[in-house]
């Protein structure tokens, strides 16, 4: 009996390990199995990231989250595709500084039609550049917009943009005379063959300093870049001078020549938010123009109506633009807000336009100044930077000036025409006789004169019998100071008249 129990307790021994062993090695396989399948699915995944329109803070903000979103797992490729003749230079060294972040050998450049100016530069942060037939790459010289069109940038403006594009030739092996060649019109670039038919390319100063020994192993010499030219390529001149690997129609054969096979191709364009904010970013000034007039019309005829509420909502527009693309932050929101604060102190406490709205504006101005950039005080060694900071001064402070003599023009000419008496015909009933007194027009009678606080146009304030009223202007315009006479009380409306001279 003992050896029995013995034996069947051996053989529940043996069954329960072997049942053990059984489900671990199955739970081994559904784990390791569908891991190696999916690394090996996503090494074979291609990103593709549009760079097509003008390059802006917009762009920036797009390329950074591709750049995040790509980098979270694994991938086989990141493919930039570059058509844009450029835009900004801050946004694109911001794009730059974001491409050169992926891990050397996993980018590469494909420009279907052009790379131009910041194109070029964006172009040629990548590990590898391939150019389709037909397609162009280079001037990059920095320009502005001056009273006689575009005018080119100096020394104090190219040199950066030269040792960015060293830094970038240098890690990818370009030809750095030719990427310099790209920005200053006065460099002289020759294609110097050796004797041993090795071929350099060499700036007219770098030849100069060679020895004479040096200067006897060259075979021969070619001007490739002519003094007071910026070097511009197509694809095949590319190729010759070794920035373009190949010339191929479109990514797949690209894919195909770079022997990647088997792959998922996944696209990264901009999507609707990022659109509507680089739409927003472009029509900035108008909005802001815009919300500034009806902010005014609002001061000018108090009681938050219609015009504070569209002013408000697009100062909020201008503003959630800028905080997409992350030029924006909380620190600028509460410059803003409390120049609006000031602004209403003074349209509703203390009436006049004195000290409070004028630190109100200053406020507003410096708010929409911070939030179009993204510095503060800009760097002595970022040239560009001083002129941003200029033209944004320029596009608040015009967006200001615009706003005034607009809004000027509406309360002046179509507040008036909007309050004034229309023709009937009109109901024989009416409620004239009705009326619901407040406090306010208890406290006034007909006949009653006073001084016109603030612009009459139609309505505004008045002070009368030492008090100050909300009033509105009987069908005329009255400026500020002028002595008013009460002429009805239309419910709970005081309604004055120009005081004529006794």
């Amino acid at each position: 009996m003992f050896s029995t129990k013995d034996g069947k307790k051996s053989m529940v021994c043996r069954t329960f390990h072997l049942r053990m062993f059984f489900w671990l090695f199955a739970a081994a396989v559904l784990l390791l199995l569908p891991a190696s399948f999916q690394a090996k699915d996503n090494d074979n995944i291609i990103y593709i990231i549009e760079v097509s329109g003008n390059v802006d803070p917009g762009m920036s903000a797009y390329i950074k989250r591709a750049y995040k979103e790509i980098t979270s797992g694994p991938y086989g490729l990141v493919v930039v595709e570059v058509d844009t003749y450029g835009g900004r230079v801050d946004s694109a060294m911001e794009i730059v500084d974001t491409l050169i972040g992926f891990p050397e050998g996993k980018t590469v450049s494909f420009v279907p039609e052009k790379a131009i100016s910041a194109g070029a530069l964006i172009a040629l942060a990548s590990s590898e550049l391939v150019m389709a037939p037909g397609s162009t790459i280079g001037d990059t010289a920095p320009i502005t917009m001056g009273s006689e069109g575009p005018e080119m940038l100096g020394e104090k403006f190219q040199s950066p943009i030269r040792a960015k594009f060293r830094g970038l030739a240098e890690r990818n092996n370009y030809p750095v005379a030719l990427v310099e060649a790209m920005v200053t019109p006065e460099i002289v670039v020759y294609e110097i063959t050796m004797e041993d038919g090795e071929v350099r390319y060499m700036t007219d100063a770098a030849y100069q300093d060679l020895t004479e020994d040096q200067q006897q192993k060259i075979a021969s010499r070619r001007t490739v870049v002519p003094a007071g030219q910026l070097l511009t390529m197509h694809d095949r001149e590319a190729e010759t001078y070794g920035f373009s690997r190949m010339t191929v129609a479109d990514i797949p054969a690209m894919l195909s020549g770079l022997e990647h096979d088997g792959y998922t191709l996944v696209r990264f364009s901009p999507n609707w938010s990022e659109d509507l904010v680089r739409f927003i970013g472009g029509i900035a000034p108008i909005l802001l123009m815009i919300g500034l007039a009806a902010l005014y019309i609002e001061m000018q005829a108090p009681g938050f109506g219609f015009p504070g509420t569209i002013g408000v909502i697009l100062l909020a527009i201008v503003f959630l633009g800028q905080y997409m693309v992350g030029l924006a932050d909380y620190t600028e929101f509460l410059i803003i807000l409390l120049g609006l604060v000031l602004m209403g102190v003074e349209v509703f406490v203390l009436p006049g336009f004195g000290i409070a709205g004028l630190a109100g504006v200053g406020l507003i101005t410096v708010g929409f100044v911070l939030a179009l950039q993204d510095f503060v005080v800009p760097d002595p060694d970022i040239p560009w930077q001083m002129d941003i900071l200029v033209n944004n001064v320029i596009r608040v402070l015009g967006s200001f000036i615009l706003a005034f003599f607009g809004g000027l023009l509406v309360v002046r000419f179509l507040l008036p025409k909007l309050s004034s008496k229309k023709e009937g015909p009109f109901l024989v009933s009416d409620l004239g006789d009705a009326h619901a007194d407040s406090e306010e027009t208890k406290r006034i009678k007909i006949g009653e004169g006073g001084i016109a606080i603030t612009y009459l146009r139609p309505s505004g304030k008045a002070e009368i019998n030492g008090e100050l009223f909300d009033v509105i202007a009987d069908n005329e315009y009255i400026e500020r100071s002028t002595p008013v006479i009460v002429s009805q009380i239309r419910g709970n409306w005081i309604v004055v008249q120009r005081k004529e001279p006794s």
